[in-house]
């Protein structure tokens, strides 16, 4: 899939998203207002931020497809990331109001009312709506390697489950005529809201660091790049994300007596190997030693030894 598509597919997933989210949104709200539920208010105001958060996602689809420019050289593809890290923050935010807002229901001294019983249809149509976008976000994201599609996904996974624990809260609230336990239900589903916000912060920024957790990339790549004739100990690796690509950095020893055009068809070989065995690599830069002249304080990467 080139650059094109994978635009394409990410701005469909985020329209499909904004419809969705804000169809099921209205439906919560105007049900969670007339039903005298705030568990369903609150699911509601959660699926606001759906739409926000796939609004945000058809936004960045639109900058990442911008070429590269004198002020950004690598292009535009970490603005995804950018904004997967905003958006916890946004999900955060919504699972903090939503537990002052249900701890203050919780607190207050007035009667509850029972919610009205049509809040437990609405949940269930809510369910079933979420479960779909869920799975139409993850799909794509994976398709295309989009992380921030990725991580819109897990969020309305989450959905399905706040949901859920909703529609059990009303249930129960009916069946024991126990009216306190709507807003309990709404607390519970904050507390998940603020976790996903959590867990999504930690991942994002683990690529903002550069960092790179898969063992087995480092693996193949140094396996690729002993397969070159004339390479010799390859070392401080480092890998980072680029959007869906790799940037790679590799340091590689040759036989110091060869001429500079030989060293360069080493160095474009193993590029070319690379490139040709991997698909989501932006770019491979190669620093090339003499062989038998590595020093270990230049150890600023990863090493194979560091594998083991």
């Amino acid at each position: 899939m080139n650059s094109d598509q994978r635009i394409k597919a990410i701005k469909i997933a985020s329209w499909i998203g904004i419809g969705g989210n804000a169809f099921l949104a209205l439906l919560k709200l105007f049900t969670g207002i007339f039903a005298n539920s705030l568990s369903v208010f609150a699911d509601g105001i959660d699926s606001s931020g759906d739409v926000l958060i796939s609004s945000i996602t058809l936004y960045i689809a639109t900058l990442i497809a911008k070429p590269p420019s004198l002020k950004f050289p690598y292009g535009y593809a970490k603005a995804e990331t950018n904004a997967t890290n905003a958006l916890s923050f946004i999900i955060f935010f919504a699972g903090a109001q939503l537990a002052i807002t249900s701890a203050r229901r919780l607190l207050s001294p007035e009667t509850h009312e029972l919610p009205g019983k049509i809040a437990i249809v609405v949940l269930c149509i809510s369910i079933v709506g979420k479960l779909f976008l869920a799975w139409q976000q993850y799909r794509v994201g994976k398709k295309v390697c989009s992380n921030m599609l990725m991580a819109n996904a897990k969020n309305m996974q989450g959905d399905v489950l706040i949901s859920a624990t909703v529609l059990v809260g009303l249930i129960s609230t009916h069946v024991f005529k126990m009216p306190i336990l709507d807003p309990i239900a709404a607390l519970l589903v904050s507390f998940w809201i603020i976790w996903v916000a959590v867990r999504i912060f930690i991942e994002t920024n683990v690529e903002l660091m550069d960092g790179n957790v898969d063992k087995e990339v480092y693996e193949k790549v140094f396996h690729l790049t002993e397969s070159i004739a004339g390479v010799v100990n390859p070392h401080r690796m480092r890998i980072r994300k680029i959007g869906p690509k790799k940037m790679i950095n590799i340091d590689i020893e040759v036989d110091g007596k060869i001429t500079l055009a030989e060293a360069h068809r080493i160095a474009h070989d193993v590029e070319a190997k690379i490139k040709n065995s991997m698909d989501d690599v932006f770019d491979v830069a190669i620093h090339m030693e003499p062989h038998g002249e590595h020093l270990e304080e230049k150890e600023l990467g990863i090493s194979k030894k560091e594998l083991t």
